[in-house]
């Protein structure tokens, strides 16, 4: 049996991944494998790293600490002033960098992880996927991380890629592909939260985004195997605010998060294990 830990993207709402993985490492539920996209890929390669409860403490602090706020918590000036002088975004790479190397290590390699990874980015020149499973983790999570216009491209052997979440937000298929047969999905909610016709300007690319991303999780999930045990965690519910197309910057929820996506995905475990 391999035990796979899948990790959606979902910008700061990436804190319920850091609550579920508590609720899962307090029930003994430890993974073989690893897949992430986004800030998925950033709590992914932490737990990969360190599959225990320490690496939850770690992230918790993490995603609460200043550092986190520096990577969208810029003031609007300095960020027009940015894309001017750039052209591509807002906002600067190294603060991301910073908060990643601070987690996992500047230097460390997916070959000195204890648990398979494999991180999702998009490449521009191929338009395609690209899945990275050895060499420098922070490059790797870099690259799967940077959200575009809010980030520019991360380079990498002279390839320029942009956020996996583009091309597959919640990788359950790759899990499959590298021999899951457990898998539990860390998501951040969009996918419990129905979609409605948009009424204004800004909701008409929030909803196109919101069906480009679902869509692949829908069609992939409906293709597991039967032999492949499939748990999608619950997140805990909205958080206020998170209507607003300001809340991708708002780390202020962020205890709130973790908690609500500990107690959903305990009690979820609960039930399963009492087959209820």
């Amino acid at each position: 049996m391999t035990v796979a830990f899948v990790l959606g993207g979902g910008g700061v709402r990436g804190a319920t991944e850091v609550g579920m993985l508590r609720a899962l490492l307090e029930a003994g539920v430890v993974p073989q494998l690893v897949v992430g996209t986004s800030i998925g890929a950033i709590n992914g390669a932490a737990v990969a790293q360190d599959p225990t409860l320490r690496v939850v403490d770690r992230l918790e602090q993490t995603w609460a600490s200043p550092t986190a706020g520096a990577i969208y918590g810029e003031s609007l000036y300095r960020q027009l002033r940015r894309l001017a002088k750039h052209r591509t975004h807002l906002n600067n790479p190294e603060a991301l960098r910073g908060l990643v190397a601070g987690v996992i290590g500047a230097r460390t390699r997916f070959e000195d992880l204890e648990v398979p990874l494999a991180v999702c980015a998009a490449s521009i020149e191929r338009a395609s996927e690209h899945w990275f499973d050895t060499g420098s983790v922070v490059d790797a999570v870099m690259a799967s991380a940077s959200v575009p216009a809010a980030l520019p491209p991360t380079v990498i052997d002279g390839e320029h890629f942009v956020d996996g979440g583009i091309v597959n937000s919640i990788p359950v298929g790759e899990a499959v592909a590298r021999g899951a047969t457990t898998i539990y999905v860390l998501q951040v909610g969009r996918i419990e939260e129905p979609l409605e016709p948009p009424r204004k300007p800004a909701d008409v690319a929030r909803i196109a985004f919101e069906i480009s991303r679902r869509h692949r999780f829908q069609r992939e999930r409906a293709s597991v195997p039967p032999s492949v045990e499939l748990h999608v965690l619950p997140y805990g519910g909205r958080q206020p605010g998170d209507e607003r197309l300001s809340a991708y910057r708002s780390l202020d929820r962020t205890h709130a998060r973790i908690e609500a996506a500990r107690a959903a995905t305990a009690d979820y475990l609960a039930g399963v294990r009492t087959g209820t």
